[in-house]
Parts: C-alpha cells; structure tokens; sequence
C-alpha cells in the first residue's frame, strides 16, 4: 500500500477499513543470506538499501525489543552536515542529501523540516575557526554562511548578545540543516524493508554467534539459531557487549546522552540553536516544547537514564544563552546509549571474523547520520569494500595513525 493524500481521503470517506499494519511479524526462517543485527535507525536503513538498492533478498532485521526502541526514538532530531575534517564531511553531507529525498523515497512521512541550524560565535578565535569550517563545507559541496552580530540579532533578538562572559558575535549558519522527526524514520524504513521482503522479527535478542573455521554461520538468539551468509552489526550503545560473543574488544565506550523536553511554550525559535561557549543545543517541537541537549553523562553506562548533575549543566547552558526560559517548566527527560569511539569518529567495516561486518562508535552523529549510514553499511555488505564516503571509516585507522578527531581531544572517548 502506497501512502498519498488521496488515499487519505479515500479511506475517510470508507470508514478506514482499507488500512494494512505497516509491517509483518513473521516468525525467523533457519537461515538468511544478510542478518542485521539491530532494528534501529541504521540496521532498518541498511536492510532497506540492501534490497532496494543493491537487489539483495533473503535479509533478516533482529531487535531485542521493538523496532525503533533504542537510540533512533531517543535523541534531539538533529540532521546537519557542517563538519570539519576530509573524513567526515563528504560522507555526512551524502546523509543530508538523502534526507533531503528521503519521504518521497520510502514513501512515509518522517517530517523532514530543513528550518536551519546556525552555532553562535563567542570570540574572535572561533570566528576563525568556523570560518575554516565554512569554507571546508563549500570545498565539500555543502553550504554554509557566515553571519554577523546584526544578522543573528535579527533572527532571535532576545538572546543574551551582551553577555559579559560569552558575548554573542555571529554565527555559523546551514540552511539545509534542520530535525526530523526521530521514530517515524525508524517506522518508515522499516515499512520500505518490509515492502521488499526483508523479515522484521522483534523481540529477538542475540546471545551468541557461531563461528567455525574462521568465519560466521549464524547467530543464537532468544528465539533459536538463525543461520546467515553474512550479518552486520548495528546496535550503537551495545556494540561492546553484542560484538564480545565474536571475542573482539572495541575501541569503544558506552555513556548515556540525555535530551529534554520542555512544556509547550508559544514558537520563538523556528531553526537549530548551538551555544558556543557551552554543549548546549536546541530546537523547537511543533507541539512548542524546547527540544534540548548537551553533554554525556561522564561515566560508563548501558543504562538509558541520566544523573542529575548533567541536567544541571545543560539547563545552566540554556539560561546563559537565553535567560528568557527560565521559568520554563521541564516535561521530561530520557537517555540513548552512546557509543563512543576513541577518536570521535566512527567505524563501518570489516572484522577479523569472515562474514560478520561492524557499524558503530557514532558518538553524537548518529540519528544524523542514519540514512548514509544505512546506504554505507549496504554497500559494504552487499559489495565487500567500502563506499567512497566511509572509507576513512576502518579499524585499523587507530594502528595507523589516521585518526578522524574532530574536536581535538585525543584518545578521550567521553570528551568527543
């Protein structure tokens, strides 16, 4: 079933008898030449490109609990591709254009709204930098602008410009960049795999992998032995803990990422806001709620709920920034589980193990990234090498000495 506006109507007019579920819920065959592991964001995307495009069939998709239940429902929206480094920026602006089409694509409303993100300038050394920054983003084929005090003003004239320790000077601005809205690309790639025949089987947790002479024959589940030609592992936070059953310990940490919802408030922000002088991020939800984030929890943790502290850090961002919220009122708060790389910068790539593939160590890009991700990810599994955007993206860049660190801080996985 094609969605469209006639069918809409159609079904209004019909009782909405007609409606299909979205999906199946099959049952696990024996064996499947692809398994996914991971039924969020970039495991569904990977499933999808796959089938659509790369003409693969017999693919199974295993989530340990419902599809969409883990990182892919669990962030701040964000889509954006301004980054720095020849390693990032060409692969991160390939998922903006597949944002841009991604509706018309797999047929589903995910409410790409491209509204713009600008990150605040707050002294004259991150003028320079983002400068630099802009001008890899045009060298890579992305936009970028570079706006001054007047022009941030004119777009939110009640932020704090004065502030005497973080005096705002202008900004760095993406147009193209903006939020999505988060479970419905999860549902959305999931109806377009199913639609091509790939199996969606939820509730389904690996608790081991088979390995004999070298290479992978399958995996033990919750639900029984599934047998595979090759599978993928895409489980973000988990990476560590699903990978160790192939005897690999990942260049990998796992810390919670909290976001925040206010109470609905009247619409003063219509982009994407970054504090300079602070991680602090924000957006506004159709429904008026203050969408908000800002740094990890500094431990390690598989848990998906944050401390204290770190709400306070992040709320004492938003108020140097805007005073103006603070009688706001905060709806409610979750985690995701990061996983955090040693370099900032993540891993789409072979292993050791024949036939078993590994995508993760996404830090804070992932749900950003979920439709190159998928499409990379495809690619390797379907072709055996990597696409031209992720080849920097290999576990032997840390032996190498070809790390991608965007922010500068070494081998820190909780400062990236």
């Amino acid at each position: 079933m094609r969605y469209s506006g006639l069918r809409v109507v159609v079904e209004a007019l019909t009782g909405h008898r007609g409606w299909k579920p979205v999906w199946r819920d099959p049952a696990p065959q024996s064996h499947y030449d692809f398994v996914i592991v991971g039924g969020g964001g970039h495991g569904l995307a990977t499933a999808y490109y796959l089938a659509k495009e790369f003409g693969k069939s017999r693919i199974a998709v295993l989530e340990k609990g419902y599809l969409g239940g883990g990182n892919v429902g669990r962030n701040t929206t964000i889509i954006r591709s301004n980054y720095l480094l020849d390693g990032n920026e060409p692969f991160y602006e390939f998922s903006l254009k597949l944002w841009e089409g991604l509706e018309q694509d797999f047929n589903y409303n995910a409410m790409v709204s491209q509204r713009g993100i600008i990150n605040l300038i707050h002294t004259d050394a991150q003028r320079d930098a983002f400068t630099r920054r802009g001008n890899a983003m045009i060298m890579n084929g992305a936009d970028a602008e570079l706006l001054d005090r007047e022009q941030v003003r004119a777009m939110y004239p009640w932020l704090n410009f004065d502030n005497a320790r973080f005096p705002i000077k202008g900004a760095l601005m993406q147009r193209r960049g903006g939020t999505v809205r988060h479970d419905a690309v999860a549902w959305g790639y999931a109806r377009g795999a199913d639609m091509r025949g790939v199996d969606l089987i939820q509730n389904c947790e690996v608790t081991g992998m088979r390995i004999e002479n070298g290479r992978i024959v399958g995996v033990e589940t919750t639900r029984g032995f599934i047998g595979a030609g090759k599978v993928g592992v895409a489980v973000a936070g988990s990476s560590s803990k699903v990978m160790a059953h192939a005897g690999m310990r990942l260049p990998i940490e796992s810390h919670v990422l909290q976001a925040f919802v206010s109470e609905g408030l009247k619409p003063f922000i219509d982009g994407v806001m970054t504090f300079g002088a602070g991680h602090f991020y924000v957006s506004q939800s159709d429904k008026g709620g203050l969408v908000f984030g800002g740094d990890i929890d500094g431990y390690n943790s598989y848990a998906q709920r944050g401390n204290l502290p770190v709400i306070e850090d992040v709320a004492e961002g938003g108020m140097a920034l805007m005073p103006a919220i603070g009688r706001a009122r905060l709806l409610r708060t979750w985690g995701g589980i990061m996983d955090m790389s040693m370099d900032g910068s993540p891993i789409i790539d072979r292993t050791p193990v024949d036939g078993l593939y590994f995508n993760g160590g996404w830090c804070y890009g992932g749900f950003k990234a979920t439709p190159a991700s998928g499409w990379c990810f495809a690619h390797l599994l379907a072709r055996d090498e990597p696409h031209v955007t992720a080849r920097a993206y290999r576990f032997d860049r840390f032996l190498k000495g070809l790390m991608i660190d965007e922010k500068g801080q070494g081998a820190t996985p909780n400062l990236h």
